[in-house]
């Protein structure tokens, strides 16, 4: 996919790996909707602002009606609640699901007929080194992330003859909010992430991994759970 003529709605492009998105997208000639439950907290000169909270059904139909002239997806926007499956909270475990497996879902299909509208292009999804790697102590994450993970491949199969290709982000921790609490030596650059998958996406990469940690967990998954 050409990215210097694409027009890219990005999900959570207020901060984090999602702003980076939407600035190296307007670096390569795309315009850009930088979408984000309050569009004022978007500060990318360039960018158009465009409320939108994926959970919200009603809020992605009209996301879908301005950005009407879209050809690249990129399904960004999460959240991380940090809860283990057993003990932890269920209205936080549902809120995983309903954000990075059915958010992503129902963005998705608001978009696909617009796309292939517009003569076809491409849809990234973010996901993680957790979509393979499901420790305890974040399971409402993993199970929602492995759950995206499915989503994707499934789509990608059911779009392709509709001329929009599917690519999945997988990346462990990244110097962004969410990893604060993560040690800086252990978070990989989320700049060096935006470039990689965005030439990932402009190559019809299925599966764009982002680092040594992800690219050992992905050759690891035929060996058994431990």
């Amino acid at each position: 996919m050409d990215l210097t003529n694409s027009v890219a709605l990005v999900t959570g492009a207020n901060r984090g790996l999602g702003r980076h998105f939407a600035a190296q997208l307007l670096e390569r000639g795309a315009k850009v909707y930088a979408a984000a439950r309050d569009p004022e907290t978007v500060d990318l000169p360039g960018a158009i602002p465009l409320r939108l909270d994926i959970t919200d059904a009603d809020a992605v139909e009209h996301a879908a009606k301005i950005a009407a002239d879209v050809t690249l997806l990129i399904n960004n926007a999460g959240t991380s609640t940090g809860q283990p499956l057993i003990g932890g909270d269920p209205g936080l475990i549902r809120l995983e699901m309903e954000t990075h497996y059915f958010g992503t879902l129902a963005v998705t299909r608001a978009f696909a007929p617009v796309i292939e509208a517009n003569g076809g292009g491409a849809i990234l999804n973010v996901l993680s080194v957790l979509s393979w790697w499901h420790p305890a102590g974040v399971g409402a994450y993993s199970g929602a992330k492995a759950a995206a993970w499915a989503l994707s491949n499934a789509v990608r199969d059911e779009l392709a003859p509709r001329g929009i290709t599917v690519s999945a982000l997988h990346v462990g921790y990244m110097d962004t909010d969410m990893a604060a609490h993560v040690p800086a030596d252990q978070k990989t650059d989320p700049a060096i992430v935006a470039a990689l998958a965005l030439d990932g996406v402009a190559a019809g990469v299925p599966e764009i991994l982002a680092d040594d940690v992800t690219r050992g967990v992905k050759a690891g998954l035929s060996a058994g759970p431990r």
